[in-house]
């Protein structure tokens, strides 16, 4: 493992993922709470099958619950936007609008439910159903938190692999530059701050197969768990970290590690 370096990092993208296993959105500023996640990350998830969600009482369940990359890498084929407003989630594919609806609404929910019926029919375990709980997040840790990776730790992984590999396939919300690589996995207990925000690193992200998923083309084409724990001995690549104290966050903005 590389030696930490406390110098200038860079945040180069902020991302986040309004529907869990939906396409990214990214954005150019963000206001961070403490002890939230980025506004909207994760707000809504599909389940698949079964209702175990509720709405009413919302608690951490594991992601096998829902539709996602993990085990249904068609969803990348599918690209999103969201309103924040409205509650507003509108689906492409290949280019064309095939479904929208208000996700608030019973009406709008049903209409991305349809959508997936159609689109997803062989992955299905019963009929799909869009939720969504007040302040919760369907996130794949049940702490509130960001999850973030170090481009230069993309960089590594590129050279191990030969071929390019998107920064999005991690499903991060903080993408940063300028540490040496694979350095962020000893952050534990660190913090990061940039003027008035701090978070404090808590814990290191073990990859799962959805990180084997073309983000832009929707199919299997790496094995990039195996790769790290074949090259590195474990399957980890970036870290979560807790909103200690939050502010207005920026795109380009300098953090320091300490």
């Amino acid at each position: 493992m590389a030696d930490n370096k406390n110098g200038p990092i860079e945040l180069t993208k902020i991302v986040r993922y309004p529907v869990k296993g939906l396409s990214p959105e990214t954005l150019t500023t963000v206001e961070l709470a403490p002890g939230a996640t980025l506004p909207f990350d994760r707000a809504y998830a599909i389940e698949n099958g079964k209702s175990r969600f509720d709405p009413a009482n919302p608690k951490y369940l594991p992601k096998v619950n829902f539709l996602m990359l993990m085990r249904h890498e068609r969803m990348a084929k599918l690209k999103t936007s969201f309103d924040d407003r409205s509650h507003t989630l509108s689906i492409e594919l290949e280019g064309k609008m095939v479904a929208s609806g208000v996700l608030d609404t019973s009406e709008g929910r049903r209409a991305i439910e349809d959508f997936m019926v159609d689109y997803m029919t062989k992955e299905l375990n019963g009929a799909p159903k869009v939720v969504h709980g007040v302040d919760h997040s369907f996130s794949d840790v049940s702490a509130k938190c960001l999850h973030i990776i170090n481009l230069n730790s993309v960089r590594a992984l590129e050279k191990l692999l030969g071929r390019p590999v998107d920064p999005l396939r991690f499903r991060a919300n903080l993408i940063i530059d300028g540490p040496v690589a694979f350095s962020e996995l000893d952050w534990v207990g660190k913090t990061l701050a940039s003027d008035n925000i701090t978070l404090k690193v808590f814990k290191r992200t073990q990859r799962c197969p959805a990180t084997n998923v073309d983000p832009q083309e929707g199919v299997r084409d790496m094995t990039i768990p195996d790769l790290l724990f074949e090259h590195l001995g474990h399957r980890d690549f970036g870290v979560y970290a807790h909103v200690k104290s939050g502010g207005s966050l920026k795109e380009g903005a300098t953090l320091h590690l300490s």
